[in-house]
């Protein structure tokens, strides 16, 4: 906001406030991961910076032992794996992405966009009952080296909710990258020490991953839901592919749209193209690489034909990411949506910051751990999203929540378009999500629509109230109704206008 008041356009904020999420969520996003910037300059096609992760240009030599390790965390109700180590990371692209919205895209100088974020992590920032809880979640990746430890848990502790978290030294590093830079990152000191470091214990990463990492422009898939275009993440990225064919399925859906957001029928209309979003994820291929061949074929109306032609037979058979949506007055809009997965444990010393461990995450490794292939983008599930109805409205959306980001865009754009819910209304309401065969359903919804939900999905489970699991999406809108926005209290989500 204090770019935008200070005459930055809709880039020049959606940077500025990657640089300060570095501050505000650093066990969530991180220079050491890796993004997505959804842009549409006023009056021109919508377009999107992959800045994602890359994997390493080369695996480790035979007979050299690699830092790779699974650490296990209680979420309270189920414990979970990941792999951590700096044989976890891939090539990390946040701090490329940021140099390239604001060269692409912005107006004001570096140094003013990267203000705020140094006076964050300088000064500090509250810790969130939210932030809290992941630090308290994340404790064994924290406490795995004595770097993060005395970054995130400096008093011997898991941050609390009310600390006051600083980090000078990645303030120090934001304010030299806009006086001399990314290739002080990129060429510099930075890669230097993640080179020397894996070579020393075990990681991938050498001189050359960085000096050839690029930001890659692409142009959004489109496609269309009852009059509105959407344009959203294509491949190699699956979530913007399965958002899409979700919303093709609630198209096709015989039954009318009902009167009641939260009814039975709503509930029942929903889970159903949730159920064939997950159905056809794992029959067509869409849980591995994806290209745009392979997204083509799985958006064929054929393709659509054929699983809601099946659902009509048959009764339905038994991580960590930060999000960002800009609007400005000239009508410029940026949803940016940025990942550190769990982080790796190793610190960039001197930097203030955790490298992400992205081959370390069973989502994105398909193929199982160590067979990535060298030297490409790896997939991801995050999709941010534009909306346009045909009333001139435009709606910038994504979402946090590993897997269950497709669901989670897909139920608030429902929300949107179908039910012509206000923004905070279409974000708070609860929430479904479908993996393979089984339904979670978030706490919220009324009896009747969990009984029928229930009786139609054998392997289920009902959550006591809403969580952060089903997602955090963050949205704003400008157009004929005004401007506006709204943070999903899941996550801790805030808005300003």
């Amino acid at each position: 906001m204090s770019i935008l008041d200070a005459g930055g356009n809709a880039f020049d904020a959606v940077a500025a406030a990657l640089a300060a999420s570095f501050a505000a969520e650093p066990l969530l996003s991180s220079p050491g991961g890796g993004g997505f910037l959804l842009a549409r300059p006023a009056g021109e096609a919508p377009r999107i910076l992959d800045f994602f992760t890359h994997t390493p240009l080369a695996r480790l030599p035979p007979g050299q032992e690699e830092d790779f390790r699974e650490i296990h965390v209680d979420f309270g109700g189920a414990r979970q794996a990941f792999q951590i180590g700096l044989g976890s990371v891939a090539t990390p692209g946040a701090i490329a992405g940021l140099f390239a919205a604001h060269g692409d895209l912005g107006r004001m100088p570096l140094g003013e966009v990267m203000e705020p974020a140094v006076a964050a992590a300088r000064g500090g920032v509250a810790v969130t009952a939210m932030q809290a809880y992941v630090a308290s979640v994340l404790a064994p990746i924290v406490n795995s080296t004595s770097g993060a430890a005395r970054l995130h848990a400096p008093e011997g502790r898991p941050l609390a909710e009310g600390d006051l978290h600083r980090l000078p030294e990645l303030a120090d590093l934001l304010e030299t990258l806009a006086i001399e830079g990314d290739a002080l990152f990129y060429r510099g000191e930075v890669a230097a020490a993640v080179a020397r470091a894996s070579e020393e214990r075990g990681g991938h990463l050498g001189r050359d991953d960085f000096r050839r990492y690029a930001v890659e422009r692409r142009t959004p898939l489109a496609s269309t839901f009852r009059g509105a275009t959407l344009w959203t993440n294509p491949p190699p990225a699956s979530g913007g592919v399965l958002v899409a064919f979700g919303l093709a399925a609630l198209a096709a859906d015989p039954a009318a749209v009902p009167g009641d957001p939260q009814g039975e029928a709503e509930a029942r209309r929903l889970a159903r193209a949730l159920g064939l979003t997950a159905k056809a994820r794992l029959a067509e291929g869409l849980s591995g690489e994806v290209d745009l061949a392979l997204a083509r074929r799985f958006l064929d109306p054929a393709t659509l034909a054929r699983y809601v032609g099946e659902a009509g037979r048959h009764p339905p058979a038994p991580r960590g990411t930060t999000h960002m949506s800009v609007v400005d007055r000239a009508g410029n809009a940026a949803s940016l949506s940025i990942s550190n997965g769990e982080g790796c444990g190793w610190v960039v010393p001197g930097a203030g910051f955790m490298l992400n461990n992205m081959l370390g995450e069973a989502d994105l490794q398909p193929r199982g751990f160590g067979r990535w292939p060298t030297g490409v983008r790896l997939t991801s599930m995050m999709a941010p999203t534009l909306l346009a109805e045909p009333d001139g409205r435009i709606v910038a959306l994504g979402s946090g929540g590993s897997n269950r980001i497709r669901s989670a865009l897909l139920q608030v754009i429902a929300g949107i378009v179908d039910q012509g819910l206000p923004l905070e209304a279409a974000i708070a309401r609860p929430r479904l999500h479908v993996e393979a065969s089984r339904l979670e359903i978030e706490g919220g919804w009324p009896e009747g629509a969990v009984v029928a939900l229930t009786a139609d999905w054998p392997d289920h489970a009902v959550w006591p109230a809403p969580n952060l699991f089903f997602g955090g999406v963050h949205a704003v809108e400008q157009g004929p109704r005004g401007s506006g926005g709204a943070g999903d209290p899941r996550r801790g989500g805030v808005s300003s206008t």
